[in-house]
């Protein structure tokens, strides 16, 4: 679902960054308060957690493979802002230092997953989840659905963007620029993937989490459960959850999985629509495209525009794959550790930045907010700041 440089137009591209901006700018703003409190530990955590979670590659029919996203948990857990904003960065990371995504697929990518996949997410939980209790079964199954909706509507997008490009972008002979197949080929070999094993893979994983959270840390479940709180804590960032320790489940299910982080490689085969542009002239790999794609064999030589822009970025660690490290399970391992390592700083730099914004006193003897409205300067009995801080 990560959708490389080359495989859709430079006006598509402009578009659905054009598309996701407005959303980023809402979400830094709402994110602006979290990220000025002790739930930055949270927030950065979650991100990591989805950044690995996307490296766990699962056969799909045809021949190809994809992965979870982990978009419920982050909707779950964060509220759809937040959400957006961490699968945004895990986005953002993959595609600079491992080639993960395109750059210029980049907000492509992160409207589909983050933005359609977390507001999604949200929509379907709220809903299912109702009013019941942070430890009723019903929010069990609210977030399966939630997670499995989230991800598919997440691969539908995605599915159409590949399907219009032939459509309106060939060259004067009529050969598509771009990705190659039409909107007949692109939803069926998307979806059928992804309405099955990767669908359900998103359902077992975001059941598992908040069933996990309901036995050893329910509170991590209050910022979207405001039916299950006091009318005044609906909307405020809860103490309990805001230092380190208490996520710690969350840091647990983070250090397993980069231990397991091996194990996706062991998927044979490429995302359907993530070919190389050098597939298109190996025989073997017109095959693997062919049978993924209802027997319809690709172009003979890959789309002009595609081979042209498919290495406008070259990642320093392309596919996960360090060169200085000779076998592939240890640098898919420390690639998964290294860009955890960077998110998690990446957040933790923000938060400093934006505690000591709000710590600054103006000439009113308050803060101003990102939405420009007073705020007491902290104090020490702010229950949002660390001991001893304020």
């Amino acid at each position: 679902m990560h959708i490389p440089d080359g495989y859709l137009s430079p006006s598509t591209c402009a578009v659905l960054y054009g598309t996701s901006v407005p959303f980023w700018y809402i979400a830094l703003r709402r994110v602006k308060k979290f990220l000025a409190t002790r739930l930055v530990p949270l927030l950065s955590v979650v991100a990591a957690l989805a950044f690995v979670i996307m490296m766990f590659n699962l056969p799909l029919p045809g021949g190809t493979t994809g992965h979870a996203v982990g978009v419920a948990i982050a909707t779950i857990i964060l509220g759809p802002w937040a959400s957006i904003l961490a699968i945004s960065t895990a986005l953002l990371i993959q595609a600079i230092f491992f080639g993960d995504g395109g750059i210029t697929t980049l907000g492509a990518n992160c409207f589909n997953m983050a933005i359609v996949g977390s507001l999604t997410a949200y929509a379907v939980y709220r809903v299912v989840a109702g009013h019941a209790p942070l430890t009723s079964s019903r929010r069990v199954v609210a977030a399966a659905l939630a997670g499995y909706t989230a991800i598919n509507a997440a691969a539908f997008c995605a599915a159409v963007e590949f399907g219009i490009q032939p459509l309106f972008f060939t060259d004067p002979n009529g050969a598509p620029l771009y990705a190659p197949y039409a909107l007949s080929i692109a939803i069926p070999a998307m979806m059928i993937g992804h309405l099955t094993f990767a669908g359900l893979a998103e359902l077992v994983l975001s059941a598992g989490v908040v069933a996990y959270f309901q036995r050893t840390n329910p509170s991590l479940l209050k910022l979207t459960a405001p039916g299950a709180l006091p009318a005044d804590e609906a909307m405020r960032p809860v103490p309990s959850q805001s230092t380190w320790s208490t996520v710690r489940p969350l840091g647990t299910a983070l250090a397993l999985l980069l231990v397991l982080t091996p194990l996706g490689i062991l998927a044979a085969g490429t995302a359907w629509g993530e070919w190389n542009a050098r597939d298109f002239f190996n025989p073997q790999a017109r095959e693997k495209i062919a049978a993924a794609s209802g027997n319809i064999a690709p172009p003979v030589q890959a789309p002009r525009g595609l081979e042209r822009l498919y290495s406008v970025w070259t990642a320093p660690f392309p596919q996960y794959t360090p060169a200085f490290v000779r076998r592939p399970a240890v640098g898919y391992a420390l690639s998964a550790m290294f860009g955890s390592g960077i998110i998690i700083l990446v957040f933790l730099i923000a938060g400093s930045l934006a505690f000591r914004r709000r710590r600054q006193p103006s000439s009113a003897g308050s803060n101003v907010t990102a939405t420009g409205d007073p705020t007491p300067i902290p104090t020490s009995r702010d229950p949002a700041l660390p001991k001893g801080e304020g």
